[in-house]
């Protein structure tokens, strides 16, 4: 499985410093602070993208980012359904899969004490 891009990660920065600095100031810096969306909204639009495109390797990181920024589960769950109609049913049934993961794993923490 893919990790998350995290570009602050080190061993990934030693062999992709450009992909890290553009995904840090471009991607995160510029794109998700424009004006003309909140976080919430382009969190659900990312996800969204990538259940369409069957991207479920970078899903997970973008499940946690969606819920930090006001998602709720329910939301997440009813985009999913929606799109399973749109996108194909066997990207929304790995999104479920993966919303599942995210959440059990949120659950977990929320319970040991851990910040969710």
């Amino acid at each position: 499985m893919q990790r998350p891009v995290d570009p602050n990660d080190e061993a990934l920065r030693a062999v992709t410093p450009a992909f890290c600095d553009y995904t840090q100031q471009l991607l995160f810096e510029e794109i998700w602070e424009r004006p003309g969306l909140s976080k919430r909204d382009r969190s659900l639009i990312t996800i969204a993208a990538l259940v369409a495109m069957y991207r479920p390797d970078e899903l997970g990181a973008q499940l946690e980012r969606g819920l930090d920024n006001g998602l709720r589960r329910e939301e997440i769950a009813e985009a999913m359904t929606h799109l399973a109609f749109y996108a194909a049913w066997p990207s929304a049934n790995s999104a479920v899969s993966k919303l599942m993961e995210v959440l059990d794993a949120r659950d977990r923490a929320s319970r040991e004490g851990w910040p969710a």
